[in-house]
């Protein structure tokens, strides 16, 4: 799927909490001191624990200067479309062009319908979206001559024109079905997915091809229509540029709750990601924007192989370990400045999931090839991904250890602290048990969706290569579901503990095996054929 070169905008999305309200609104100024381009507020108005979204993006308006503000998304049927036109350029003004309209078709009927909204089947709701967004660009469109004047199955409207928004708003579509996504592409300015509701990261590739076939039907330009996506979860720099490379996403949108993971992605993941996408595109000969700019530093600091920190250590010296043969990471290419992550073969457990004997091996790279610094940072890129991963499952490690020394601790004191320590520790280390498993998952999904695929075309030779690796892609997703299992276990069984961490360790065994494996086949190849 294409890269549809739109400049690349970070945002955070918040639940417009009543019982948190003043932290809601310091946490859109931080959005805005840190740097980021966009803060959303989801809109359940039928939730009473919210606030109106309406009033609060106005309030968020008046307490910031620059960041743009949007609702993520708007439910159409609880506001007829001529009065969502005026609200919404009012706030565009107000906020002196700031304002974006994210609409949708309105998911929770029943609960729409409860606040006196009119029930409308999921048919008849993307039947009234259809006619609601012609209504509510006639209302802004203060050049044409007359009132508004629409006599449709939904809506009856004849009504001035007016106020003209201070700037061209654009108007975001949440769709997911054939019909929705049709209806962005002829008439929508943006398209707004949610990662969670996805099956897969491929099905934002299908979502463009309808939505592109579409858009190109009605006489426009696939490009007039900006891709943006609602990550729920913090990815890897290098993942997030890989779907904008891919699948031409240009908008992030983090859910956050706290300033820590706010600043983090402001800070940290948002300039990366700038700067891997800057390098690709000037290797690809697009033009950059000036938020962009800077690839061939990005590039070259990519190529250093000194640059890269060193790979955490997942085993503990001191921990039960033993010593499997294995294939050693093939030595890179001559001119290759990238060096894959060797397998130093320490297992922490007896248990073998596959045969590392068996694993095919693909073609040996030209020796005398020399490799620009674009295609150094292609190589580079995989490994990027997999340093996160093992960071990450260095942490869980860790986290487990610190479970297993507070249980210590608590035993020795009160019986009912002990209980409370134990469920409270607990807890927290199955939510990010959980968080890991999910983003390995997604990392083998972008993997078999995007990458594999190329390089069955581009480098026939790897196929066993490609088939093994997708083998023990399964392979691993079944140890993360035990990994679950035994987090569901660990909450009620005072043992838990222990079926926790053995599972945990095969994953670590598993997991640094298939990744050395991985880069030591791919790294080359993904130099020379990208992403």
């Amino acid at each position: 799927m294409p890269d549809y070169g739109h400049e690349l905008l970070f945002s955070v999305s918040f639940a417009p909490s009543a019982s948190q309200a003043d932290t809601v609104v310091a946490l859109s100024q931080l959005a805005e001191r840190t740097g980021l381009d966009l803060v959303t507020f989801s809109d359940h108005p039928y939730q009473p624990t919210f606030l109106d979204t309406w009033t609060l993006l106005s309030y968020v308006a008046a307490a910031t200067e620059t960041i743009r503000l949007a609702g993520n998304v708007h439910p159409l049927p609880l506001r007829p479309p001529a009065m969502l036109a005026q609200a919404a350029a009012s706030l565009d003004i107000l906020s002196h062009g700031r304002f974006e309209l994210a609409l949708g078709s309105g998911g929770y009927r029943d609960a729409i319908a409860s606040m006196g909204a009119p029930r409308l089947t999921p048919g008849q709701a993307v039947d009234a979206l259809e006619e609601a967004i012609p209504i509510i660009r006639a209302a802004w469109d203060t050049d044409a001559p007359g009132n508004i004047r629409h006599h449709g199955e939904h809506y009856q409207v004849t009504a001035p024109r007016g106020p003209r928004p201070a700037h061209d708003i654009g108007i975001w579509l949440g769709a997911y079905k054939p019909r929705m996504l049709r209806m962005t592409g002829r008439l929508a300015d943006g398209w707004l997915p949610s990662l969670p509701y996805l099956e897969n990261i491929g099905k934002i590739g299908e979502g463009n091809t309808v939505i592109d076939e579409a858009a190109t039907e009605a006489g426009r330009s696939p490009r007039d229509i900006r891709r943006l996506l609602n990550l729920g979860e913090e990815l890897p720099p290098a993942q997030l540029a890989e779907i904008a490379l891919t699948y031409g996403v240009s908008v992030f949108i983090l859910a956050a709750n706290d300033a820590r993971r706010l600043q983090r992605f402001a800070q940290e993941t948002a300039p990366a990601v700038r700067e891997l996408v800057a390098a690709e595109r000037a290797r690809a000969g697009q033009p950059t924007t000036a938020e962009s700019a800077a690839p061939a530093a990005a590039a070259a600091q990519a190529a250093d192989p000194d640059a890269r920190a060193a790979t955490p250590g997942a085993a503990d010296p001191q921990a039960r370990t033993t010593t499997t043969p294995h294939t050693p990471a093939a030595a890179p290419s001559p001119g290759l400045a990238v060096t894959p992550t060797p397998d130093n073969g320490v297992r922490l457990t007896d248990v073998r999931v596959w045969d590392e004997a068996t694993r095919p091996t693909g073609p040996a790279p030209d020796p005398t090839r020399r490799y620009s610094p674009a295609e150094q940072a292609n190589g580079r890129h995989l490994i990027d991904v997999h340093d996160h991963l093992r960071a990450e499952l260095a942490q869980l490690r860790d986290l487990i250890d610190q479970v297993a020394s507070g249980a210590i601790d608590a035993g020795t004191a009160r019986s009912h602290i002990n209980t409370m320590t134990m469920r409270q520790n607990n807890w927290t280390l199955g939510a990010y048990c959980e968080s890991y498993c999910r983003l390995v998952t997604m990392h083998h999904s972008a993997e078999d969706a995007m990458v594999f695929p190329h390089l069955r075309r581009t480098e026939p030779g790897l196929a066993p290569v490609l088939d093994r690796l997708q083998e023990e892609h399964h392979a691993i997703h079944k140890i993360l579901e035990r990994v679950d299992r035994a987090l569901v276990s660990l909450v009620g069984e005072p043992g838990g503990l222990d079926n926790l961490r053995d599972t945990v360790d095969l994953l670590t065994d598993s997991l640094l095996s298939h990744l050395s494996y991985e880069e030591r086949e791919l790294v080359e190849p993904l130099a020379r054929h990208g992403i």
